[in-house]
């Protein structure tokens, strides 16, 4: 099974250094955010499935940034913070935060509430896919970028399972159509070039470009 893919905003190299140790001890894939990536554009070109948010970032406000990233995405958010106060986990709540746990950090708790999160959020498996720089739903065929979103089709959506699950490795046609229809051999080779087509154009619309190569005599491969 795939690791979770968390990314840890937090200013404090000593702290943040514990909290991925200790994820990546848990059988998660865990990243420290650099500073200069203390924003939307920063964070979502992660591809995290899960973001721990401090509130007490250098020139940057944590609520204000929370709030910035549910406006375009549903990646979700565990804040973390020093501050424990009801009024402070009312307003992360509120900034559309998705739980919220107080330093200092008992590592066995924290793993509860992150494991919470995913239950509730990815409660059909793995159906938010997230590939850096834009993220799709398996259950609604939703792809979205930066606030852009597309629709597709289920032999778009099946395409680019096919190739997130081997991303990086090269598929070839006969496995994409193989993940189409049962039998490949009585369908038009040109189908799939038509629905490849298509699906690159949907990635473009939402600022996505140039991920899906061919490879020529070989297949394709998402980069």
């Amino acid at each position: 099974m795939d690791k979770r893919k968390i990314g840890v905003v937090e200013d404090d190299e000593a702290l943040c250094g514990e909290i991925v140790y200790f994820l990546e001890s848990n059988g998660y894939e865990a990243h420290a955010v650099a500073m200069e990536d203390y924003c939307v554009e920063g964070i979502l070109k992660g591809g995290y499935e899960m973001l721990l948010l401090d509130l007490g970032l250098p020139g940057t406000d944590g609520m204000a940034l929370c709030r910035e990233i549910r406006k375009v995405s549903d990646l979700p958010v565990m804040i973390i913070t020093s501050k424990d106060t009801e009024i402070t986990e009312l307003m992360s709540m509120n900034y559309g935060a998705d739980d919220f746990v107080a330093k200092p950090i008992r590592p066995q708790l924290l793993i509860a509430h992150m494991e919470a999160i995913f239950k509730r959020v990815y409660k059909s498996g793995q159906d938010r896919i997230c590939l850096d720089g834009f993220e799709f739903f398996v259950s609604t065929g939703i792809l979205s970028a930066g606030g852009k979103k597309e629709e597709l089709t289920r032999n778009e959506l099946r395409i680019l399972q096919t190739l997130a699950q081997k991303r990086g490795s090269i598929v070839t046609r006969e496995e994409l159509m193989n993940a189409l229809w049962d039998n490949y051999l009585f369908v038009d080779d040109n189908t799939l070039t038509v629905n490849m087509t298509r699906l690159r154009g949907k990635l473009e619309n939402i600022g996505i470009y140039d991920r899906i190569i061919t490879k020529r005599g070989m297949g394709y491969q998402l980069l």
